[in-house]
Parts: structure tokens; C-alpha cells; sequence
């Protein structure tokens, strides 16, 4: 009886150990390791898309006219505000009032094809080149969303937005608001090198597969209202 308890304390204390070299080894990995790759990995992907960044550029311009970039304030790392830079997908069609029409009828084909390719995303290259964002991270959302977070949700901005994340490999669009944030969260307490190159994988799957673009109620995402 007295052996198998030491066995226990001994197997115990192995496990504890392991467990904190663990969490000491992605702790290391999130707070140096990871920019240094962000910084590398954008600084490359943008020499490598120059090409596609140019011809998108040129297309956003004859489709939709300017400004070809469309430009929108988001919350990132510690809920600092941040101007997130992505290819403009929608048209500026309005109704006789003058009254912008709804997401789904101004975005046509083209912003279709742009949002299902994610190449209107490119842009956010420069947000993680320039510290805004990482490559890996719950993606950023709307400013007037943080009052509406609890304190749980609230944990998503511990870390920089990403432009891919844990959620958007796992449903994206077409997931509820409660699923996206649980996961956020998940990914933010369980941070690691091998965890984000599987994230990375998947969401080029996810991308060929044009997975989750929109939800089943609206052209992107149902608007966050609290709970």
C-alpha cells in the first residue's frame, strides 16, 4: 500500500513537471517567438502576393471604383484600437433616400468571389507586418462590440487578432457568436508553435473548400448583440 502510494506521489510530480515545462515552453513561443514569425512569414507573403495584391487592386478599381482599400477600425491586442486595411467587397449602392442598401445586395459576384477566395484579405498582411495582427488569432471584430463582451469573451483581446484563427477553421461565418468566442478563447489559453502551423493547414483547406463564408441569416455574420 505504502509503494503504490510513492508510485503515485512519483507519477503525480512527473506529470506536474511535464505539464509546466509545457506551459513555460508556449509561454516562450507567445511572447517572442511567435512575432518574430509574424514579421518574417508577412514580410515574405507580401514580396510573394505583390502580383495578386496588384491585379486584385486593379479589379476592386474597374468593379467597385475607389477607394480600393477599405479601411475599418478594430479592437486588437489588449483592446488597443487598430485601422484593419482589407480589398473592398462591396458596392456603395444606395436607395432613392440616399440610404446605404443592405450588405447582401450591395455585395455582388465579384465581392462574392473576393470573400470566398479571401483574397480580400491580403491587405491585413501590412496589420501583421506592422504589429496589428498576427498570422494566427481570433479575428478582429467590430469597436462597438467590446461593451457587449463578458468577462470571459473579454479574454480574446490577451492576444493580437488574427488573419486566420482556431474559429474560423472551425465553422467560420456559419458558426452562432457563442461557438466563435468559446474557441477564441480556447486558442488564447492554449497558445502553441505546432497548434497555429495546424491552424495554417487547415485554413487553406478551409479556403479551397469555400467552408462557413456566410451564415444561413446574413451575406457575412449576424451582428453580435451580448447576451
Amino acid at each position: 500500500m505504502h509503494y503504490k502510494k510513492n508510485k503515485k506521489a512519483v507519477t503525480g510530480k512527473r506529470i506536474l513537471r511535464k505539464n509546466i515545462k509545457k506551459k513555460h515552453r508556449h509561454g516562450i513561443y507567445k511572447k517572442y517567438i511567435k512575432r518574430l514569425l509574424d514579421i518574417i512569414c508577412s514580410f515574405t507573403a507580401i514580396l510573394l502576393f505583390s502580383p495578386a495584391m496588384l491585379i486584385v487592386a486593379v479589379l476592386v478599381r474597374i468593379k467597385l471604383g475607389s477607394p480600393i482599400i477599405f479601411t475599418q477600425e478594430r479592437p486588437g491586442l489588449n483592446e488597443k484600437i487598430f485601422k484593419m486595411y482589407k480589398f473592398r467587397s462591396m458596392s456603395d449602392a444606395r436607395d432613392k433616400n440616399g440610404n446605404l442598401l443592405p450588405d447582401k445586395k450591395r455585395l455582388g459576384n465579384f465581392g462574392k468571389s473576393l470573400r470566398g477566395t479571401s483574397l480580400d484579405e491580403l491587405p491585413e498582411l501590412f496589420n501583421i507586418l506592422k504589429g496589428d495582427m498576427s498570422i494566427v488569432g481570433p479575428r478582429p471584430l467590430l469597436v462597438e462590440y467590446l461593451p457587449r463582451y463578458n468577462k470571459k469573451q473579454h479574454k480574446r483581446h490577451n492576444v493580437r487578432p488574427g488573419l486566420t484563427g482556431y474559429a474560423q477553421v472551425h465553422g467560420r461565418n456559419a458558426s452562432t457568436w457563442q461557438e466563435r468566442f468559446e474557441k477564441d478563447v480556447w486558442y488564447v489559453e492554449h497558445i502553441s508553435f505546432w497548434g497555429d502551423i495546424k491552424i495554417i493547414f487547415e485554413t487553406v483547406k478551409v479556403v479551397l473548400k469555400k467552408e462557413g463564408i456566410s451564415s444561413k441569416h446574413c451575406a457575412t455574420m449576424e451582428e453580435f448583440l451580448g447576451e
